[in-house]
């Protein structure tokens, strides 16, 4: 049952009154020992979200808005013999039709961690807060032995989660139809922290966020003073990738594939077959129009490829549209003359900013739609390191 007052004196976070969550507190108090840090302050344990301050290396501070969640080990009746799971509930069942926003602090001093504690493996889940706001009362998050015995291994592993719609949420969280997550040892939470106040501010979609949570496994997030992780990965400065933000409309809320059309303009305009870019920034449209020396113009559409590939070492990306109309689901669906070239980035997958390209007529047609594209494409060798040589033949 919700009650509407703050937490560590922090009034932008819907408060909610809990029962069997102290043991949920000490172990994440632990975790700042851990991993290096002094806890200064802990809100109580039996309101949630639970608000940790801690001071660091360095004289670091930071604040923790956490939303722990217990999971639960197998063997769980009804599951797989070998599932772990954890369950986002906060109150009765009757309180979870209701919105339940994550709190956020918009000077972005606190971060907002979604956690599973898991006290039997001794671990954390760490959940994409972008995705879990507000937060989805009742579902499970499920995940697997051999997960957990990666991150026992490892101390860190990254995997992603296919995301599927249910009866209380007709659309996937995700855009992609994957969510990233993550998962650490105790010692690790202020490195898991420092990440995750990173992609939250550059809004990272699941592709980019499992990209620099792999970078993040070995290289430490910076606290300040130093070049960042995300820096290094972009091949950007944060004053540049700041830049992006501001200079798209369409990011004003998230990055998404800001960063990944950023690269692609700066790949099309040293490209010698290419002698105007223009950028087209509006709803509907596709990312850029393109003039070739020949006179000919094109229209390309950017999109990241997933880092999970196929068995034969093919990649795959996703070419659709965020939503459907109303009572249309073929409107989700782009239609072949909606653009002429998709740039597929393979950063997700490969580390690298390189881009692929093909005709939107030579990709595979949607099985029920003849006249869209299907939704995930298959990026082999049949797509083209360049455009010109993806480009379709003058009509």
């Amino acid at each position: 049952m919700p009650v509407h007052k703050g937490v560590a004196g922090r009034a932008y976070a819907r408060l909610y009154n809990v029962i069997r969550r102290v043991d949920l507190r000490d172990f994440l108090a632990d975790a700042v020992a851990q991993s290096g840090g002094t806890l200064l302050y802990a809100s109580d344990p039996h309101h949630a979200p639970l608000y940790l301050g801690i001071q660091a290396a360095g004289d670091e501070r930071l604040g923790l808005m956490c939303y722990p969640f217990r999971c639960n080990p197998p063997p769980i009746r009804g599951r797989a013999p070998d599932e772990h799971r954890l369950q986002i509930r906060y109150g009765g069942e009757s309180s979870w039709r209701s919105d339940h926003p994550l709190g956020r602090d918009l000077a972005g001093v606190d971060v907002t961690l979604v956690l599973g504690v898991h006290l039997e493996a001794g671990i954390l889940i760490g959940l994409d807060p972008l995705l879990y706001d507000p937060l989805p009362m009742g579902i499970s998050v499920e995940f697997k032995d051999a997960q957990v015995t990666q991150v026992l291994q490892q101390g860190w592993h990254v995997w992603e989660r296919v995301n599927q719609p249910g009866r209380r949420r007709p659309a996937r969280r995700a855009l992609q139809g994957i969510e990233t997550l993550v998962g650490l040892e105790p010692k690790r939470l202020l490195d898991y922290a420092r990440l995750e106040r990173q992609a939250t501010s550059l809004g990272l979609d699941p592709p980019l966020r499992f990209r620099a949570a792999l970078a993040a496994a070995t290289a430490v997030a910076s606290a300040g003073g130093t070049r960042h992780v995300l820096e290094r990965e972009f091949a950007l400065s944060s004053a540049e990738i700041l830049e992006i933000i501001a200079t798209r409309n369409r990011l004003a809320v998230a990055v998404r594939g800001g960063v990944a059309e950023h690269h692609l303009e700066r790949h099309l305009r040293e490209a010698d077959e290419i002698v105007q870019v223009r950028r087209l920034d509006r709803d509907g449209q596709p990312d850029f129009e393109v003039t070739l020396v020949d006179g000919r113009s094109l229209q390309v559409e950017c999109k990241n490829v997933s880092p999970v590939r196929y068995a034969n070492d093919d990649l795959k990306v996703e070419v659709q549209k965020t939503r459907a109309s109303r009572g249309d689901p073929s409107s989700r669906l782009y239609r072949v003359d909606q653009f002429d070239v998709v740039a597929a980035c393979l950063f997700s997958a490969t580390g690298q900013w390189e881009f692929r390209f093909k005709a939107t007529n030579a990709l595979i047609a949607d099985a029920g739609y003849e006249d869209r594209i299907a939704p995930i494409q298959r990026v082999d060798r049949s797509w083209a390191v360049s455009l010109l040589a993806a480009a379709p033949p003058p009509s």
